[in-house]
């Protein structure tokens, strides 16, 4: 009986309890976000739980999903992998552990490499890595750590690997959406799904 009652507590967004965030029944969602959760719930295996603790509101949900399929998956000269090694190298640097944990088995499947995403993880600097992966992941973190040194010898550095004008918006973009997505798992201790952890292993 304790163990049914810790595996339910551990597929549950652990902070909106803290914060008095009470989450709706899925059936009292509208129905574009219940076909958006069921939707991924097929094609994942499971919903993940940052989707869960939006679904508080129902406009801001929307949003972050928008902002997320566009950055993460739309059109751009960055590769998904290249775009989850950023969301990686930056949760990192912000010790983010629900994107650690999430966005590191992503790293893992679509390298195909079980040790890549523990390598960004725990210090991007030593993956062998392309010289041109290697020049955007250290503008991400810098653009992370210490966003007021950034300027325009970093951008020059880019270019030099091949980066385009619009490529560094788009590494700026995901480098800046993921800072934002850290602080709020952070902030309402966000736990990530327990499935991701045996994931592309």
């Amino acid at each position: 009986m304790k163990t049914r009652t810790r595996k339910r507590a551990l597929a549950q967004p652990t902070g909106l309890t803290a914060l008095r965030l009470p989450l709706p029944p899925r059936r009292a969602l509208p129905a574009d976000l219940r076909k958006y959760f069921a939707i991924c719930e097929e094609k994942i295996g499971f919903l993940p739980n940052v989707l869960a603790a939006y679904s508080f509101d129902a406009v801001k949900l929307r949003a972050f999903i928008d902002m997320y399929n566009d950055l993460m998956l739309g059109a751009s000269r960055l590769t998904k992998l290249e775009r989850e090694m950023i969301a990686v190298v930056v949760s990192s640097a912000n010790r983010c552990y629900y994107c650690l944990v999430a966005h590191g088995q992503a790293v893992r499947e679509l390298s195909g490499d079980p040790a890549l995403g523990e390598l960004l993880v725990m210090n991007w600097r030593v993956a062998k890595l392309p010289a041109r992966q290697r020049a955007m992941l250290a503008f991400a973190h810098k653009l992370t750590v210490t966003p007021a040194q950034t300027g325009a010898a970093d951008r020059r550095r880019l270019v030099r690997a091949g980066f385009s004008a619009r490529d560094i918006w788009d590494i700026a973009a995901v480098t800046g959406f993921f800072n934002m997505t850290n602080r709020l798992a952070t902030a309402t201790d966000m736990m990530p799904n327990p499935d991701y952890h045996a994931r592309s292993r």
